[in-house]
C-alpha cells in the first residue's frame, strides 16, 4: 500500500490527467507529470512536470527513481516506456495491457480468441488484402487506422470498393481494421476499477451518443435493462481479467437487435463517458485510479443522482483566432449543472475543452436541462 505523501507518475498530460492529478493531490500525493507539452492541462496541479518526450531516458529514469508508482491518462503512451518503468518501480496498468488497446488489429485478434462477441471485421493493409476483406465484411462498413486513431480520427466511412481502394492508397498503406457496418440500438460503455488481487468495482453503466466519432453526450445510468446491464458488466470483468489488467478500463459496446452486445473497443484508462462520476457518484473514476495504483481499498461506485453529461468542444469558441469563450451564464445559471473546463490553451475545432454534468433527481430533467445548455451554447 503506497500512503498519501508518496510521488506517483504520470505518463501523459492531458485532460484526464489533469482530473487524476486534481484526485491524486486532494488524497495529499505529490504528481510527476511526463509530458511534452509545455501547457500540459496535467502539468497545472501536478507537483512536477518532465517536459520531455516520453521515452526519454533521462526523464523515465527520473520518474522510476522518485515514483512509488506510475500510471498513464492515454491509450497511446508509449507501452514499452511502461514496461521500462516497470522493471524499477510499480506501474499500472501494465505497458503489455496497453499495447493491447494500442493496436486494433491486436486488439481484435484478443477479443476473438477468447470468444467475446464482435461485429464481422477484417484486417486489411493493400489493394491485395480487398478480396479476403470483401468476404468477410459488406459494405458499407468504416475502415480505421490500426494505430493512433481516436475521436473521429483516422476512420473513414466506405461504401464502394473504389472507395476503399482510394483511402488505402491516401493513408499510404496504413495497416487497418475494416469493419462492418451494424445497426445500432444504443452505445453503452462499462467503466471498472481492477485491483491486484483480482477484486472489480464497477461503475454504473453509460449510454453514449456521438457525433461525428466524438462523444457528445453521455447518459448515466444508461436506459437498459438490469439483464443487458448484468450482461455488459460480466463481459467487462472477464476482458479485465483475461489482460491481468489492474488499473481503471471503459469497455464500449454496441447494442444491436434490441438487446445484443458487440464488443466496441477497450480504453486502459479513465474514460470520457465516466466524467459523470465527478458530481454524481460516491467515488470517482480518477479517485478510483488513485486507489488502485496505490492498492488503497477500492472506493464505492455507486450513483447518487442521474447525470447528463454534455462535452465541450472548441467549435464553441469564437473569434478569429477562437479566443471567445463561450458565455457561461448558459451553464451556472442552472443549479444542478457543474462546469468543467481543462485550461486549455487553444480552442481547435474537434477539441475537448471541458464538460458540463447535468445533476438532478430525474434523470429526464437533467436531459432536459443538458439539451437546453446545448442550444444555448451553440446558438449564442
Amino acid at each position: 500500500m503506497i500512503l498519501p505523501g508518496a510521488t506517483l507518475g504520470l505518463v501523459g498530460g492531458g485532460q484526464l490527467g489533469r482530473m487524476f492529478t486534481m484526485a491524486a493531490r486532494n488524497l495529499d500525493y505529490r504528481v510527476t507529470v511526463l509530458d511534452p507539452d509545455p501547457l500540459s492541462p496535467a502539468a497545472e496541479f501536478a507537483s512536477g512536470h518532465l517536459n520531455t518526450a516520453y521515452t526519454h531516458p533521462v526523464s523515465l529514469e527520473e520518474m522510476a527513481r522518485t515514483c512509488a508508482a506510475v500510471t498513464t491518462e492515454f491509450e497511446n503512451a508509449p507501452a514499452e516506456a511502461l514496461i521500462e518503468l516497470a522493471r524499477r518501480t510499480t506501474v499500472r496498468p501494465s505497458g503489455h495491457a496497453v499495447a493491447v488497446a494500442q493496436d486494433r488489429t491486436v486488439e481484435k485478434a484478443f477479443f476473438a480468441s477468447n470468444g467475446f462477441p464482435l461485429g464481422p471485421f477484417a484486417v486489411i493493409q493493400t489493394r491485395e488484402d480487398i478480396d479476403a476483406a470483401l468476404g468477410l465484411v459488406k459494405l458499407p462498413a468504416v475502415l480505421k487506422t490500426a494505430r493512433f486513431g481516436y475521436d473521429g480520427k483516422g476512420q473513414a466511412r466506405i461504401a464502394t470498393r473504389e472507395q476503399l481502394e482510394t483511402t488505402l492508397v491516401d493513408w499510404n498503406g496504413a495497416l487497418c481494421v475494416l469493419e462492418e457496418f451494424v445497426s445500432l440500438t444504443k452505445e453503452i460503455s462499462v467503466i471498472l476499477a481492477r485491483a491486484e488481487d483480482g477484486k472489480t468495482a464497477i461503475f454504473p453503466i453509460a449510454e453514449n451518443q456521438h457525433v461525428n466519432g466524438i462523444l457528445d453526450i453521455t447518459i448515466a445510468p444508461a436506459r437498459i435493462s438490469a439483464a443487458l446491464a448484468e450482461e455488459a458488466e460480466d463481459i467487462a470483468s472477464r476482458i479485465a481479467a483475461k489482460l491481468e489488467y489492474v488499473g481503471v478500463m471503459a469497455v464500449e459496446f454496441f447494442v444491436v437487435a434490441g438487446d445484443k452486445l458487440l464488443v466496441n473497443e477497450i480504453a486502459p484508462r479513465p474514460h470520457n463517458s465516466g466524467h459523470y462520476t465527478i458530481d454524481a457518484c460516491r467515488t470517482s473514476q480518477f479517485e478510483q485510479q488513485v486507489r488502485v495504483l496505490c492498492a488503497l481499498p477500492l472506493g464505492d461506485t455507486s450513483q447518487h443522482t442521474p447525470a447528463v453529461m454534455l462535452n465541450l468542444m472548441g467549435e464553441l469558441w469564437r473569434g478569429a483566432a477562437n479566443e471567445t469563450a463561450p458565455d457561461w451564464q448558459s451553464v451556472l445559471r442552472h443549479p444542478g449543472a457543474h462546469l468543467h473546463l481543462y485550461g486549455k490553451r487553444q480552442a481547435r475545432v474537434g477539441r475537448k475543452m471541458g464538460h458540463v454534468t447535468v445533476c438532478d433527481t430525474e434523470l429526464t430533467t437533467a436531459l432536459t436541462i443538458a439539451m437546453e445548455i446545448k442550444t444555448e451554447l451553440t446558438t449564442k
